[in-house]
């Protein structure tokens, strides 16, 4: 490239990193995390259904206020069912419980009636009318949306039909028109639980009978901006099937001590710092690069989660921990890529710029269809699976940027020195794994079968677990018991570690207010009840037992089957991406080696007897963008060897192409192992768990590249 072309390019980039990395210096500076029920505690409210209620009404309605709370913009809440005729609804960092309480009680039914004459309902517009029969009701309703009222003071609410309703509409307001204006029945009443929300006559310029024609319509009625939200998310988020009452509500404490919280803390910044010096042991100067640009990483990302307002846990903390280590993996690709171009023509800045440009498509490539399978999880799941959506895809992003903006500035601000010092760089050999294997002059694939039966009999070992042992489900699948107790001296770290001591490490405590504690646990016996509450006494000095009930899943069925749905919709869109980039063959190869992580991950959670629970469930979403982007970096790599090497068979291409990709696998296996390690050995129980899950799918998502994913490619390709 010509220098100014040179300079201007570098100019570029050096603003726009200058830019983005200020911007996050300032969100940093400027905003307050919000944090999760295990961080920092919340507001828990107790609604109650009536007596009449059905079970299914009560399990109907905790989904209804599922999705309004998710409306209200509160990440990570907790909503159980708790007896037959109670939700537990636990809202983390919540500002105004007033407000999410008078939401979460509405019962939202919206009807709409034509308006006979003057009668005794008030309506907004200030005078009473008389209201005809229903109309509509919600279920003709597909949406609303708050807005400023265009021809007048105030806010108003769009709403959306759907279905029949446009045409129910159309007659009514074609009926309505038919008297004059201003006489009280060319009116059309909007009513929510019982209460006219809003009447407004039918514009003049309406013909009779025709009727206003179209898939939705406005609600005005002068409203503030807060009351046409309000109402606007009622309306979209559903009708209650039974009324609800407040029957409690209290602020309770983080379900995490604070000894927890510093020893996770310290593992992870252990872990990133060996990463850090792992890097630079590697890849020198080039290495010191890659840290500086994944410190810029960090911030960026953080900064993204602070500006959208998301909830952070542990769990999740530490996810975006691990998510540094594997942002990693696209300043390692770059990195090899130039050190292959320098052995072919020892210019390193050339070599450089040549590594960016050939690590570009496997970077894109790996990235896309990690953020397709993210933005579907967003956008069709629900609850804790969309919210690891939103946290997947600002990682990618943030990764993208870190590795092909930010490295590369700091690379070629330093070039000037490194063109005269290659050996400072890192870059100037092929490495000692690469070397090592260069020279032993390996062969793989001369016998594919033999890989997919060792595959199989993996496989058959992880499934014979759940057949054997079974899966153990945590309190989120499964359900269980919720105890309250009141005590004269609370303190939560005592009581955890009498309930580990006495069997039960699992359970979830938190205190309530001055003298309450509750502690939630799995389903247990009468008997284990009492030696919970022995426990209790015992870290206490004397506890009083108030309310020992039977909780739902917070997971509820319409939840995980949403979060089923999404997860096999994203693998098919990743499995059309896959063939439309490279061959559906490797395609296929790459969701076979997906699915025989994830079995792999399940068994061996099955064999060790380790709790499925939502941090499991993150750490297998985490798995599988993990396997997928694995396989696409050695098909990239497949790909470009195809077309070089034409008359070679096809399994010495694929097996060429693993053992050219052996030094990124494993220099970004041993970045996130550091990271792994640190939290599985320093970390809280929970996160020693998410560790164990993490370090598991990781080996796994390597080894199935080589064990399945590449002899199943070289098996479809010989079909052909």
């Amino acid at each position: 490239m010509p220098r100014p072309a040179a300079r201007r390019e570098l100019l570029v980039r050096g603003l726009l990193s200058l830019g983005v990395l200020a911007a996050s210096a300032f969100l940093l500076l400027t905003s307050q995390p919000r944090l999760g029920l295990d961080l920092r505690g919340g507001t828990q409210i107790v609604l109650e259904t009536p007596s009449e209620a059905t079970s299914d009404n009560t399990d109907r309605a905790m989904e209804v206020l599922r999705r309004r709370v998710d409306e209200l913009g509160v990440a990570e809440p907790v909503l159980a069912r708790s007896g037959d005729h109670r939700i537990v609804v636990e809202l983390p960092g919540v500002q105004d419980p007033a407000e999410a309480i008078d939401v979460l009680g509405r019962t939202a039914q919206l009807a709409v009636q034509p308006v006979t004459g003057p009668g005794d309902m008030p309506t907004t517009e200030g005078d009473s009318v008389a209201l005809g029969p229903v109309a509509l009701t919600g279920e003709g309703i597909k949406g609303a949306q708050a807005s400023p009222n265009q021809t007048g003071a105030g806010w108003q609410v769009t709403v959306d039909f759907q279905g029949d309703a446009p045409a129910t509409w159309q007659r009514v307001t074609g009926q309505a028109a038919c008297f004059a204006p201003g006489d009280p029945q060319r009116r059309v009443a909007f009513v929510l639980d019982g209460r006219i929300v809003s009447a407004p006559q039918v514009d003049p310029s309406v013909p009779c009978r025709t009727g206003m024609i179209g898939s939705s319509t406005q609600i005005t009625g002068k409203f503030a901006k807060a009351e046409a939200e309000e109402l606007a998310l009622v309306i979209r988020s559903g009708a209650l099937p039974v009324p609800v009452e407040v029957v409690e509500q209290r602020t309770v404490g983080p379900t995490l001590g604070a000894e927890a919280i510093e020893a996770s803390s310290r593992a992870a910044i252990i872990g990133i710092a060996l990463t850090g010096l792992f890097l630079i042991f590697v890849y020198r100067l080039a290495g010191l690069v890659a840290v500086l640009a994944l410190a810029g990483y960090a911030a960026l990302a953080y900064a993204a989660l602070l500006a959208i307002g998301a909830t952070l846990t542990l769990p999740g903390l530490a996810g975006f921990v691990l998510a540094i280590g594997m942002a990693v993996d696209a300043n390692v690709l770059v990195f090899e890529r130039s050190r292959e171009e320098y052995a072919r023509r020892k210019r390193l800045p050339r070599a450089v710029d040549q590594g960016f440009k050939g690590a570009f498509s496997a970077v894109a490539d790996s990235n896309v269809t990690t953020l397709l399978a993210a933005g579907l999880l967003f956008w069709l799941a629900t609850g804790p699976v969309k919210g690891f959506g939103v946290t997947l895809s600002i990682g990618v992003l943030a990764s993208l940027f870190s590795a092909l903006v930010l490295s590369r500035v700091l690379l070629q601000l330093a070039m000037p020195l490194l063109e005269r010092r290659p050996k400072w760089s890192g870059l100037h050999d092929l490495g000692r794994v690469r070397t090592w294997l260069t020279s032993r002059g390996f062969r793989l694939f001369r016998r594919p079968r033999r890989w997919l039966l060792t595959a199989g009999i993996v496989l058959l070992v992880a499934l014979s677990g759940l057949f054997v042992r079974g899966l153990e489900l945590g309190v989120e699948f499964t359900g269980g018991r919720m105890i309250d107790y009141t005590a004269s001296t609370v303190d939560a770290a005592r009581v955890r570690a009498e309930l580990a001591a006495a069997g039960f490490g699992d359970a979830v405590v938190a205190t309530s207010g001055d003298s309450g504690i509750s502690v939630r646990t799995g389903p247990i016996d009468e008997a284990a009840s009492a030696r919970v509450g022995a426990a209790v006494d015992r870290a206490t000095g004397g506890a009083e037992q108030v309310s020992n009930e039977l909780i739902g899943p917070s997971l509820g069925s319409e939840l995980r089957r949403n979060a089923l749905i999404a997860l096999a919709v994203a693998v098919a869109a990743q499995l059309a991406y896959l063939a439309v980039r490279f061959d559906w063959r490797l395609g296929l190869a790459t969701v076979t080696a997906l699915v025989a992580d994830v079995v792999v991950l399940v068994g061996a959670f099955a064999w060790l007897g380790k709790t499925a629970d939502g941090v499991f469930l993150a750490a297998l979403l985490t798995v599988i963008g993990y396997s997928v982007n694995d396989s696409v970096v050695v098909f990239d790599r497949v790909r470009e060897l195809r077309r070089a090497r034409r008359g070679e068979p096809f399994a010495g291409v694929v097996g060429s192409a693993v053992l050219q990709t052996v030094p990124r696998t494993v220099n970004t296996g041993i970045g996130v192992l550091f990271v792994l390690a640190a939290l599985l050995v320093l970390g809280d129980g929970s996160l020693a768990d998410f560790a164990t899950a993490l370090l598991i799918g990781v080996v796994a998502g390597t080894v199935s590249t080589v064990l399945t994913a590449a002899p199943v490619a070289i098996a479809l390709e010989g079909r052909r």
